[in-house]
Parts: structure tokens; sequence; C-alpha cells
């Protein structure tokens, strides 16, 4: 979903027609914001009305009484006029907000439904470009910008109405000359909008840039990368500014022609009847009249062409916009979903599964994968890397679902129940653990949402976390910080594994939970491990002795197949990579590879 070249620009405002729902949810609001218009227009299109009484009566017959009367009325029209357009300023106002407070929502919901496919190919900044700039755009168009149109609108129509009944010669001269006028507008209008549809990609470009720099600015600087990084973001800037610039000068170009045609059929128009007046075929009164009504016009036509640039902004984001509010998830529930039996079990089976990565269908991840787990059973995975081992956790979480065969839990085979209850029976500790720039006790409860505190804290002991926590300057109430950079990697884990406490569930998943640990940390998250592990069915990713060992049987997984199952003993005597792999990894320091645990 990236910016590229071959992805087609915005060709029409039917992107647009999206925000309809959205305005229609406040159709309370849009009518008290239509009747406050109405009225200001209604206040401001009588005012040329009273100052043509005012020279033709007041004024030619010098009574002051009569100029007196037309004053207030003046004032009368301009107050009214005032308050009506400070009513449609606030109501449009609120509208644009909320549809785009609402806008951002939906879109939100969606993007975080989204499964893993979607994410390969699509980068988490552009996606916060969208919501951010994007949406702010949209804000405009449904807020103040319609507010201008539609007060220009009426403006237009009025003034044009009101020009026919004071002079139709006129006015039809008008009327001639507005397509010759719109039309250039329209002509330019189309180059802006697609100039406006890539000014928003490259910006978006310039968000992925700088969010993927600074999620990992610490590998950055350590590489002493800075000024790499620093000049590919300001090659994109330049990018981004270079594109920004050609459409200021479209959009400037088409105000420049429009502003100069619409004066200058209105000058054109004015000067036919400045002659009518010496003619006496119309009177200083009714020219002035007409004259208010054609700067109405002028400056409504004017408007109108600024807003029709905004239009054409706000359609190119919409359009990507939409993008995302339409964008399906692979990963859905089934339309009658089969629910789970009740106590769960734990039991899990893999049937000939097959898989291959989107991003990668040349080759297969998981061939013709079988296995069946027993409820408490503790299988542990190992292989070189590339084997299938997190495919495994991938398809059980069902982040993706299998070319061929099927898994099951509990004897339901898990593409036929809702995600959402598939996740909700496994508890996941993952190599690394993601914390959130919330509080110690927050990010604990993300295990169990409708937690009490005494549970947290209860979970906390059991995964020693509670000691350090309460060490900290506000216990647990002490926010952690962006991905918890103020905890070490053996207290994240801990966290970590205190969230799957909470959350109890009856399948637990350890993807090398302690392989980046220090010792002393790895034998803390080691301990809290075990306790996690008590009674429930877990399965292991582990390049760690202990938690081999203790594992009721190991699986040998090379190129997507299983090619063993065993204890550790067994695995030493009777399999070659298995043999290789724990020389590798699981010798102790005098280099020897035990054969049984100790």
């Amino acid at each position: 979903m990236s910016a590229n070249p071959e992805r087609p620009k915005a060709r029409s405002l039917k992107p647009l027609r999206e925000l309809w729902p959205y305005l229609s949810r406040y159709k309370g609001v849009l009518t008290l914001a239509m009747i406050a218009l109405l009225l200001a227009a209604a206040a401001m299109l009588v005012i040329p009305m009273a100052f043509r009484d005012l020279i033709d009566r007041g004024m030619a017959a010098q009574d002051a009484a009569t100029i007196n009367t037309y004053f207030v009325a003046f004032l009368v029209a301009a107050a009214l006029f005032g308050i009506f357009a400070a009513l449609r300023l606030y109501f449009v106002t609120w509208l644009g907000e909320r549809v785009v407070a609402d806008l951002r929502a939906d879109i939100y919901a969606r993007v975080v439904r989204m499964d893993p496919t979607f994410f390969e190919v699509t980068r988490i900044g552009e996606v916060l470009s969208r919501l951010t700039t994007d949406t702010t755009l949209v804000q405009g168009i449904a807020g103040v910008n319609l507010s201008m149109t539609l007060r220009s609108i009426v403006q237009l129509i009025g003034a044009l109405v009101l020009m026919i009944a004071t002079s139709p010669s006129l006015a039809g001269m008008i009327v001639v000359l507005i397509p010759l006028v719109i039309f250039p507008i329209i002509a330019v209008g189309r180059k802006l909008r697609t100039l406006s549809r890539e000014s928003q990609d490259k910006i978006a470009d310039t968000s992925g840039l700088a969010g993927e720099t600074l999620n990992a600015i610490q590998t950055v600087q350590a590489f002493t990368l800075e000024g790499l990084h620093t000049k590919r973001y300001s090659t994109a800037v330049e990018d981004s500014f270079r594109v920004a610039l050609q459409r200021t000068k479209v959009r400037s170009a088409m105000s420049a022609i429009g502003t100069m045609m619409i004066f200058g059929a209105i000058t054109f128009v004015l000067w036919q009847g400045a002659h009518r007046v010496l003619d006496k075929e119309m009177t200083g009164g009714e020219l002035s009249q007409f004259l208010i009504y054609a700067v109405y016009v002028a400056i409504a036509a004017a408007t109108l062409s600024e807003m029709w640039g905004e239009v054409q902004r706000a359609a190119g984001a919409m359009e990507r916009l939409v993008e995302l509010k339409v964008a399906t998830p692979n990963i859905v529930a089934p339309p009658k979903p089969q629910p789970f039996p009740s106590p769960p079990l734990g039991r899990i089976t893999f049937e000939h599964i097959s898989f291959r990565y989107p991003s990668r269908p040349e080759s297969l991840a998981l061939d013709d994968l079988s296995l069946a787990i027993e409820r408490g059973e503790t299988v542990a995975f190992v292989g070189p890397s590339g084997a299938g081992k997190s495919t495994t956790f991938q398809l059980l979480l069902r982040f993706y679902d299998p070319a061929s065969g099927r898994i099951t839990i509990d004897g339901v085979d898990i593409s036929q129940a809702k995600p959402e209850d598939v996740r909700a029976r496994i508890g996941l500790v993952p190599q690394e653990t993601v914390l959130f720039g919330t509080t110690a006790r927050e990010n604990i409860r993300y295990g169990r949402p409708n937690a009490s505190d005494a549970d947290i804290e209860a979970a906390a002991r059991a995964a020693g976390a509670d000691e350090f926590i309460r060490e900290l300057p506000q216990g647990y109430d002490t926010h952690l910080g962006e991905k918890g950079t103020r905890l070490s990697g053996g207290q994240r884990q801990r966290i970590a594994i205190a969230r799957a406490l909470l959350k109890d569930p009856p399948i637990l998943l350890l993807d090398e939970a302690t392989s980046s640990l220090d010792a002393e940390s790895e034998r803390y998250v080691q301990e809290a491990l075990e306790r996690l592990m008590e009674h429930r069915t877990t399965l292991v990713i582990a390049h760690r002795l202990a938690t081999i060992l203790k594992a009721d049987r190991i699986v040998v997984l090379d190129h997507g197949r299983i090619v063993d199952i065993g204890t550790h003993a067994q695995l030493l005597e009777s399999n070659e990579l298995y043999a290789r792999l724990a020389a590798l990894q699981f010798a102790d320091l005098s280099g020897s590879v035990p054969a049984t645990a100790a």
C-alpha cells in the first residue's frame, strides 16, 4: 500500500461520497447549520435592496427620516447576518470535527484487525500519515470548507436571481460569461487533484521513513548511520516539497485565472450598466444594487474556485482513506462460527499442514506437518533457522490459514471458529516482549482487561515481578516508557509472564522466551515460566537447555517437515541434526552435551 507510480490517481470526486454516512448520523446538526446558512444568506441579500431604496428614495428625495429608516435596516440586517453566520460556523465546525473523529476511529478499528499479510506490504508510518494528515484535509471539506462552499453556492444563486430581477439583460451577460470562467478552473482543477494525491503520497513516505528510523534508533546510532538516515529523510522531504510546490503553483494559477476572469466579466457588465444609467434606462440605486449583487457573485465564484482546489485535495485524501476503510483481512470468522467446548482442555492437532508465506510463495514454510499434542503436555520445537518453528505458532494463533490441512483445538477446527475465540485460549510469551507506553499495572492488565488490582498484583508475584515493580518510583503506577525502556530485558519478560498468568489460558506459547537474557535474569524468568507452565499445554521454541530437558517431547523440524520426535536423550542417539544442534546450542561450559536432565 505504499506510494508507487503505478497506483491510480484520483479521477473523480466519488471518494467524497464516503463522507455521507458520517454526515447523515448528525442530520439534526446539519439541518441547524443549513437553517443558519439560509438565514444568514437572506440577511446578506436584503442589504442591496435597502441600499437601492436609500439612494433612489432617501437621497433622491433628501428625506432624513427615510435615510434614517434605511440605515437602521442596514444595522438590523448586519446584526442578523452576524448572528446566523456565527451559528453556521459553529455547527459546521462541530460537524467537521465530529465526522473526522468518527472516520479516524472507524479506520483505526479496521487497521488493528488486519492480519500480518497487510503489514508485510504497508508501512506503519504511512498508515499514521493517513490517519492524521489525510483526515485533516477531509476535516476541512466536512467542516469549515463545506460551510464556505454552501454559503458561496447560496450566495451565488441568490445574487444571480436578484440580479435578473434587477436587470434581466445585464444578468444575462453574467450568465453567458460564467461558463467561460468556470471551464478553465475545472480543467486546472483536474491537474491539481492529481498533484494533491501525489503530494499526500510523498508526505506518507516521509512519515514511514521517520517511523522506521526512530523505532530502530539504537541500531542506527550503534552503526553510526545518523548521517545516512538524515540524508535519506532530507531527500524524501525534498521530494515532498517539490510536489507540494508544483501543486501550489497550479493552485495559485487556478486562483489567478479565476479571479481575473470573474472580475473582468463583472467589470464589462458594469461598464454596460453605467451607460444605461446615463441613458436613463435604469436608476442609480438599481445600478448600485446590481453592483453589490455582482460583487456577491464575484466573491462567491472566487471562493468556489478556491474551494474547488480544496475539494480536489480532499478527494485525493479521501481516496487514500477509503483504501484503508475498505481493506479486508484475510483471516475472518466464518458465517456460523463453531464454539469451543467448556471448560477448555488444551488438546492441539496439526493435520497434514502445508503453508507458504504470501511474501515468499516460492518456498514451503511447513510441508505436510502432522502432530498431536495432549492436554497438559509440554512440547519443544527445535531446528535450524527457517525450519518452521515460529510458523507453527503463527498458524496456531491463526494469523494465517494453512494452504492445506487443518489445526484443531479441543476438536474444533480453528478456521471454523472466531479468531478472537482461538486467541482467547492461547497465552503468548514472545522473545521480544512488547510493552506499551503506560504503567506497569496497565501493561499486566492487557492479559485480562477487566482484572482487579488484586488479581494483577497476584499475577506479578507469581511471575517474580512484584518486588522490582514495587521498587519503581510509583510502584505499579509507574509509567514504563515507550516499549518499556525503563526496565531491563529480564524485567520486561517477567511483566509478559505476569500478563500471561493473568490471562490464565489453557494453551501457552513460549517463543525463545529466555534466549536473550543473562544468566541471573534467565534464572528468575525460568522460575516464573515453570509456575506459568503448570497444568497447561505448552509449546516451546527454545535454544536453552533447561526448557528442552523438561519437555515431554522434542519435535525436530527441518525445511518445514518433522524429521524426528523424542526426548533429549533419545534424539541425541537417533537424530544427527538434533545432536549437531545440541552440540552448537546446548553445550555446557566444559563443552560436553548432557544426555539427560540433571
